[in-house]
C-alpha cells in the first residue's frame, strides 16, 4: 500500500512539469507573435523613416546665405543716415553675433562628426536588415508550417 502515494506523487510532478511547459511555450508564442508584428510594423515605417532622415541631412548640409538678415540691414532703412553711429549703438550686437556664428559652427562641426559616423555605420545596419528581410522571407515562405517546438501537446 505504500506503493500507490509514490506512484502518484511522479504523476503529480510530470503534471506540473507539462503544465509549466505549456505555459512557458504560449509565452514563447506569444513573444513570436509579438516580434512578427514589431518586424512588421518595421518593414513598413523604416523606409519612409530613412527617407526624411536622409532628406534632412541633405537639408541640413546646404550652405546658409545669411541667417541675420535682420541684423544685418542697411542704414538707409533704419533711418539713420550715419551708419557709424549705429554701429555704435549696436555694438553689443556685434560680438552676440560673433558668440552665435561661433556657438554654430561648433554644432555644425558635431553634426558633421555624427553625420559621418552614421554614414560610416550604415554598411553594417544594410547589411543586418538584409539578413533580417531575408530571414522573414524565408518564414513566410514555409507556408504556415509550425515548428514542433511551438506546436502544442494535446492532453486527452
Amino acid at each position: 500500500m505504500a506503493t500507490p502515494p509514490q506512484t502518484l506523487e511522479p504523476q503529480c510532478s510530470e503534471v506540473h512539469n507539462d503544465e509549466s511547459e505549456l505555459e512557458e511555450l504560449e509565452k514563447l508564442e506569444a513573444d513570436v507573435k509579438q516580434m512578427a508584428q514589431k518586424i512588421l510594423e518595421y518593414r513598413a515605417t523604416l523606409p519612409d523613416q530613412l527617407k526624411n532622415t536622409l532628406a534632412s541631412i541633405l537639408a541640413s548640409q546646404r550652405p546658409v546665405v545669411a541667417t541675420h538678415l535682420e541684423d544685418w540691414s542697411e542704414p538707409g532703412i533704419s533711418g539713420d543716415p550715419d551708419p557709424d553711429a549705429a554701429g555704435l549703438a549696436e555694438s553689443g550686437k556685434g560680438t552676440s553675433l560673433a558668440k552665435e556664428d561661433q556657438d554654430t559652427a561648433e554644432k555644425t562641426q558635431l553634426l558633421k562628426q555624427k553625420i559621418s559616423s552614421n554614414v560610416s555605420a550604415m554598411p553594417v545596419v544594410l547589411k543586418r536588415m538584409k539578413e533580417c528581410m531575408s530571414r522573414i522571407d524565408k518564414l513566410d515562405s514555409c507556408n504556415g508550417f509550425i515548428h514542433p517546438a511551438f506546436k502544442r501537446k494535446r492532453t486527452s
